[in-house]
């Protein structure tokens, strides 16, 4: 099998994480909702104690914690939840140029349905204006949605700065931290987030699992559900729960929120140690903040390549992905790097590798020299 390195777009769920959720989708199958009988209070306890390991990762209330389908779902229920429910008193929402598809698509959904969006610019190292977010405030804006760290490049925005921001001007402040959760230290009450957006596979969890965080003292505590039928999870986001999607997402959580110090120290180290390998030969460029960003992930560009023959030939021994969208016909640059001002070469000749708990030393090391050699080969 290729050595992965595709973190950033899943993780291998952790054993531990598998062994909780198992018994969940055998012996203990109850529904979470059956209030009359032990198989519904067993899921029912199952999905509370997730929910208390979920919120003690963000340092939340257990009660602030909404489970769904995943960070898309998430980013879907606070931006459109939240817009409606201010529909009469304003109609504006700040985002920012950098962020995930599910924020962009779902600002461009608001606008056809009479909404205004503005978009606020990066600097070229990946990181949000401040001075230009402030000016796009105007009276009618709701709320502003700027994600904790880029999926592409790690960069990682000042989101107290944008948080104090945001209230001084009387919004709300969503965040997207799917990359982060699990990954670095979150305090969404120093940091003064209203509405926060992650998921499970992120982190070493299974996929189809994520949650939303809101704020209960916030006046976002009110949005409007997306999701109608049965009022589950306090009314936010009706459905029967996925039980054994959610004892796992809470083991995950605890997992991350214990061994966080010592994943960052180890694959820190392996990150560096790869970045080093790559660009130590010349003409290769990192691509975003060279400190200010992500732990386990490092974007880089190599000029001078036919970009999907690359990555083609890389596939055949390393999992990584292109910092570009691609189709079998043409290959776009990645809006990202465009955003922060690469011109169309170096932003199609990108490629994320991204690190994880289960990635070794042997793994890094081999990779590094893959690369090296098919550079060499397509270079020459």
């Amino acid at each position: 099998m290729p050595i992965y390195l595709d973190n950033n777009a899943t993780t291998l769920p952790d054993p531990r994480v598998v062994e909780k959720m198992l018994p969940f989708l055998t012996t203990h199958y109850g529904n979470a909702a059956s209030a009359t009988h032990f198989y519904g209070w067993e899921a029912r306890d199952a999905v509370e104690e997730a929910r208390e390991k979920l919120a003690g990762l963000l340092n939340a209330d257990a009660k602030e914690m909404v489970f769904t389908s995943g960070a898309t779902e998430s980013i879907n229920l606070a931006l459109k939840g939240v817009m409606e429910q201010f529909s009469g008193k304003g109609s504006h929402l700040v985002i920012c140029s950098t962020e995930h598809k599910a924020v962009l698509d779902t600002a461009k959904h608001l606008e056809s349905s009479g909404k205004a969006v503005s978009i606020v610019p990066v600097n070229e190292q990946g990181i949000i204006d401040l001075v230009k977010l402030e000016s796009a405030f105007r009276p009618d804006t709701v709320m502003a949605a700027v994600m904790l760290a880029n999926n592409e490049t790690g960069v990682i925005h000042p989101v107290n700065e944008i948080a104090n921001i945001t209230r001084k001007h009387g919004a709300l402040f969503f965040c997207d931290a799917t990359q982060a959760a699990g990954k670095i230290p979150i305090d969404v009450n120093i940091l003064g987030i209203d509405l926060l957006a992650c998921s499970a596979h992120k982190m070493y969890g299974p996929k189809g699992i994520g949650a939303l965080y809101i704020n209960k003292k916030s006046a976002a505590s009110k949005l409007i559900a997306q999701m109608d039928g049965g009022g589950h999870e306090r009314g936010f986001r009706s459905g029967t729960l996925n039980v054994p999607a959610i004892a796992a997402f809470g083991e995950a959580a605890e997992i991350s929120r214990k061994e966080m110090d010592v994943d960052r120290q180890r694959i820190s180290q392996l990150r560096d140690a790869l970045e080093q390998k790559l660009t130590g030969s010349g003409n290769a460029y990192i691509n975003g903040h060279p400190k200010i960003r992500m732990y386990n992930v490092t974007n880089i560009s190599f000029p001078g390549l036919e970009p999907q023959r690359f990555m083609m030939a890389l596939s055949k021994h390393i999992a990584v992905s292109s910092g570009s969208a691609c189709t079998s016909v043409v290959q776009e640059p990645s809006y990202v790097l465009k955003a922060m001002g690469l011109n169309d070469e170096r932003a199609r000749n990108a490629f994320r590798f991204s690190l994880g708990r289960f990635t070794t030393e042997e793994e890094v090391y081999t990779a590094g020299d893959v690369v090296l050699q098919t550079l060499s080969r397509f270079r020459s």
